[in-house]
């Protein structure tokens, strides 16, 4: 279809896992099977989805990885405010964090929404 590492959202994503390694590696060792492995697997998956789907062959398909990718992005929500609970991080980073995690989202929503 196209070529992922030219899309925006590609690169942010990958730039938003880079960013969530650093933070989980601060995490306590008792976390490393648990909250940590969790974030890094659905952060990871946002970037991956969106490569794998742009390499499907049809919109259809792209579609629907671009869908899988959200659904990983919603999950990354949920567990950086777990982690900001728990204080694993603090304020700023977690509002650093939440926003950028907030603008992938909207630009997969908009991406999707334009292959329709």
């Amino acid at each position: 279809m196209s070529d992922y590492k030219k899309l925006e959202i590609w690169k942010r994503s990958v730039v938003l896992a880079t960013d969530i390694y650093r933070l989980t590696s601060f995490f306590p060792n008792e976390e490393k099977f648990g909250l940590t492995s969790q974030m890094r697997r659905s952060v990871v998956s946002i970037s991956s989805n969106i490569a794998e789907g742009s390499g499907r062959g049809s919109k259809k398909e792209f579609i629907q990885f671009l869908n899988y990718a959200y659904g990983s992005a919603s999950e990354l929500e949920s567990q950086l405010l777990i982690s900001s609970n728990l204080e694993f991080t603090t304020k700023e980073n977690f509002v650093s964090l939440s926003k950028e995690l907030d603008e992938i989202q909207k630009m997969i929503f908009v991406f999707r929404n334009t292959l329709k």
